[in-house]
């Protein structure tokens, strides 16, 4: 036997030649050769990689130049004997740390979460004889017993099935379970058509019947899978790639900025070398934002907390910033877009095509012929049909709160709603009225199912629902609007199959036949060439009323939506149409990917919206594709063969109530309320998250370089210092994460949701910022020398006019906190000036803390302040006012410029 199997299209073999090529036979294995294959193939289990220990994961968190950075300004306040600011520092650097270290490893996660959907236990044949072993314990060649409720324990090559339906929708996206057969198939049909095979980790729905294992572990599709997401390469964050490039320049830059302050100071300066290095190194700590992370953490924690209510839960912190750039989102179509509920949509008579409304399961829902409830006393034949859809059927619907839930099948359980809503009964109208007396079950063979009921006053019925061919086969005359029969119109029903079908929607055919009171037995030949057709039943799993709204919403944003589903290309097409997606004349299938290398799926994934029968490979080709021609992808599933491009993704969105595990430990967000439109919401949220980072970035960087340069003006001039490395010290430690964490809950701007998406490569340091930092460097510079000679000219203590330019950067921050707060329109608004409580709060303790080490004796003497005349302060405060008019005045000039430039 050869020592894989993955190879080989067991599907397309005989079930004799299938035994040939594992060595098996239709008794089992001995448990002598079971052993042996045990020994030789290993455990039905799939491998787990290695994994580092919790030290090495720990540590490797600390392997960023940022956090260098941010060590080396601890070290370096520490030597200035500051140890509170050095302990600050540490902590941010630590609870970043451990925030990485918590998020560490969530591919071994989505492994396991897939290794746990293997069955425990299995009925198999050894020596002839059954018995439950451990699934485990399994090999190529084991014989398997399944019956409905089974969890399939490996990939199985059906050797008899007796009415077996099998839900396959985490494997491939299938809405409904399939019917399952033991006849080969065609050799390269897709996953989803392979009636022969059954996989491991489905669900058998209905039925029972006989498989051999032909695929254990990693052998198995969903060991391909795991061997796909194992293999995934995450990608970092916009952002946090964004932030990493930064860092690595701003630490050259600030070291070369240093060398040259040294160099010079020494060889032109006045000062001792002493003295100039601390001077430097106080530069340094002046030009490094280290409280930049902290507050941008603390900023996307925030934005967590919002997604939240909006029902986004986010797994991974920096996954916010990215939905918040995302340009196309890759969606599953069953569950995500749609209900994943079966519903009758339509019935058609010979005579008429009836509308039928309502959604899920509920027995409620009007039935309406051209736009008008159609009256059940005038249309007979939906009493009939009703009768019909409840007899011959084996589910239940059972209702919890207002949720109704089937039990069985979940096209019998649309039928049991449709009865309930053409009479009116309930969810059951017509139990205790009808008792059956045999059946027929349904089969692949035949493709129908048929029950004999016997009424209460001795009325005996034969219903029969299936196939529209099938069951149209049997028919001897079709039921009329008057009541009377005539003969079958073969042309017409074809006519009206072939037009739901083009709607995506699922036909059932359903017939009569009234028999003799003294009719007990049930068998093919009572039907065939003696049922009435009473007419077409469509059925599909419906889009959610808040998708549609959505997708148009994401149109409207810039944001590209495709699907992506392993279900028929005729039923995709029906449901992106009815959702509202933009290219639903073409569509893509698995075959069809299978076909183009990677150059060709590139232009492909952007001009098609719709993909049908695919496998998880084709959707991570997709993603990989639309990643490479730029674009910032969002995938959203449910399923376990959405898990490797969830993972892939910028930003992977799962299901939070019907997703599977593995799909939701893949992914970054998890939606808990399964709606589509809550993607909208989080992107909305993603997009005012990145705002605010920005606005933190666009405040810290502006006031340290404002900082940094009135000290390197002040060495090359050859002045005296405005400020202490220690007053610097200070303004970092109390500014910086304080007013920069009042930019983490700023509202959404304006039109949010109506701006294009950022491109992926779109620089954190734009031509606009670069200016303002520039410009608003110049303006703190000029401000802090300006009060500072002010106080000299006025022959005030040195150390009076260094608190009076300490409290000069102070206000000068508070009032770009105020500038910086509106991007995209003015400051000078009721809105903006009235600003959020974060603001003011954040606003006062830094006031109150500046007025403490202002006037506070015992402050005064840590940090060489003086009181400052509350004269000078007023000067301070309308410098402050000035510096804010300015910027603002220079902000309104760009706006109008840009204005002109959209409307030229």
């Amino acid at each position: 036997m050869r020592d894989t199997m993955q190879d080989v299209a067991f599907h397309a073999l005989s079930v004799t030649d299938a035994l040939e090529r594992v060595q098996g036979s239709e008794q089992g294995l001995t448990g002598e050769e079971a052993a042996s294959r045990l020994l030789t193939h290993g455990q039905n289990r799939l491998p787990q990689a290695a994994r580092r220990s919790a030290v090495v994961r720990f540590l490797s968190q600390f392997n960023n130049i940022l956090i260098y950075v941010l060590l080396a300004a601890a070290l370096v306040t520490f030597l200035l004997e500051h140890a509170v600011d050095a302990g600050v520092i540490l902590a941010v650097v630590l609870v970043n740390a451990i925030v990485g270290f918590l998020q560490e490893g969530r591919a071994e996660a989505a492994m396991d979460a897939i290794r746990g959907m293997l069955a425990l236990r299995s009925s198999v044949l050894r020596n002839g004889q059954r018995r439950s072993i451990d699934a485990t314990d399994l090999v190529i060649g084991d014989v398997v017993l399944f019956e409905a409720g089974d969890r399939i324990p490996a990939d199985l090559r059906i050797m008899e099935a007796h009415g077996v339906k099998v839900s396959e929708a985490a494997l491939t996206g299938e809405s409904v379970p399939v019917d399952k057969i033991a006849d080969p198939v065609a050799r390269n049909c897709a996953i989803g058509d392979r009636s022969s095979m059954l996989f491991s980790g489905t669900l058998v729905a209905t039925g029972s019947g006989r498989g051999l294992v032909v695929a254990t572990g990693s052998r198995t599709e969903i060991g391909r899978i795991s061997g796909l997401l194992s293999d995934v390469v995450t990608l970092t964050t916009p952002l946090v790639h964004q932030m990493d490039v930064f860092a690595r320049w701003l630490t050259l830059f600030i070291l070369i900025l240093a060398g040259i302050l040294l160099l010079y100071g020494s060889s032109f300066g006045a000062l001792p070398f002493s003295e100039l290095f601390m001077t430097v190194v106080g530069l340094s700590v002046a030009a490094i934002p280290e409280g930049l992370p902290a507050v941008m953490t603390i900023t996307l924690a925030v934005g967590v907390q919002a997604m939240a209510k909006r029902n986004a839960i986010v797994r991974r912190l920096p996954a916010i910033e990215t939905l918040g750039s995302v340009s196309v989102i890759c969606t599953d179509k069953t569950g995500t877009l749609t209900r994943n509920e079966m519903t009758v949509a339509t019935l058609v008579t010979r005579d008429h095509v009836f509308a039928v409304d309502g959604v899920g399961y509920a027995p409620d829902g009007a039935i309406r012929l051209h736009d008008a409830d159609a009256d059940r006393q005038e249309h007979r034949i939906l009493i009939d049909m009703a009768r019909a859809s409840a007899l011959c059927n084996d589910a239940m619907l059972s209702v919890s709160g207002n949720t109704w839930r089937v039990e069985g099948d979940p096209m019998e359980g649309a039928l049991m709603a449709l009865a309930g809503k053409i009479t009116g009964g309930g969810p059951d109208p017509f139990s205790g009225e009808w008792d059956r007396l045999a059946t027929i079950p349904f089969d692949a063979a035949h493709r129908y199912m048929a029950v004999l009921h016997e009424e209460r006053n001795g009325q005996r019925l034969i219903h029969v629902k299936g196939a529209p061919e099938a069951v149209l086969a049997l028919c001897k005359d079709q039921r009329c609007a008057e009541g009377g029969t005539r003969d079958v119109e073969t042309g017409y029903w074809a006519d009206e199959i072939e037009a739901l079908a083009a709607k995506g929607q699922r036909v059932l055919a359903l017939a009569v036949r009234s028999v003799r009171g003294n009719h007990r037995n049930l068998s093919a030949a009572d039907l065939d060439g003696h049922l009435t057709l009473l007419g077409l039943v469509g059925l599909i799993d419906p889009p959610r009323k808040e998708a549609i709204a959505a997708v148009a919403a994401c149109h409207r944003a810039g944001i590209g939506v495709k699907m992506i589903t392993g279900d028929h290309a005729g039923t995709a097409r029906a449901i992106a149409a009815m959702i509202g997606l933009k290219h639903t004349d073409r569509v893509l299938t698995g075959q069809d990917i299978d076909q183009l290398d990677d150059l060709q799926l590139e232009h492909a994934a952007l001009d098609v919206d719709i993909f049908a029968r695919t496998s998880p490979a084709h959707k991570l080709r997709l993603v990989i594709a639309l990643q490479a021609r730029g674009l910032t992808v969002a995938m959203t599933g449910d399923g376990v063969n959405d898990a490797p491009a969830l993972k892939r993704a910028d930003a992977g969105i799962a299901m939070g109530q019907k997703g599977s595990e593995a799909a939701k430990e893949a992914a970054e967000i998890v939606l808990a309320d399964d709606n589509f439109a809550s993607i909208v919401a989080a992107v909305s949220e993603g997009r005012t998250v990145y705002d605010n980072l920005k606005k933190v970035i666009s405040w810290t960087l502006p006031t340290n370089a404002g900082e940094a340069l009135t000290i390197v003006v002040a060495l090359f001039a050859g002045l005296s210092l405005p400020i202490t490395a220690v007053q610097i010290l200070w303004i970092n430690l109390v500014t910086t994460i304080t007013l920069g964490f009042a930019l983490a809950f700023e509202p959404s701007e304006a039109a949010t949701m109506s701006r294009p998406p950022r491109q992926r490569n779109e620089p954190l340091l734009g031509v606009e910022l670069l200016w303002n930092i520039v410009l608003v460097s110049l303006l703190f510079a000029a401000a802090v020398f300006g009060i500072y000679f002010y106080a000299l000219g006025r022959d005030y203590d040195p150390a009076l006019a260094r608190t009076m330019a300490m409290n000069m950067l102070v206000v000068l921050e508070i009032f770009h906190l105020f500038f910086i707060r509106n991007f995209y329109t003015t400051s000078l608004t009721w809105r903006a000036v009235r600003g959020t409580p974060a603001v003011w709060f954040c606003v006062v303790t830094v006031t109150f803390a500046q007025f403490s080490v202002t006037y506070l004796p015992s402050l005064q003497a840590w940090f060489g302040t003086q009181p400052v005349p509350f004269v000078d302060g007023l000067l301070i405060v309308a410098l402050g006012c000035v510096f804010f008019a300015l910027v603002e005045t220079e902000k309104q000039i760009r706006i109008a410029l840009r204005r002109s430039r959209n409307v030229a």
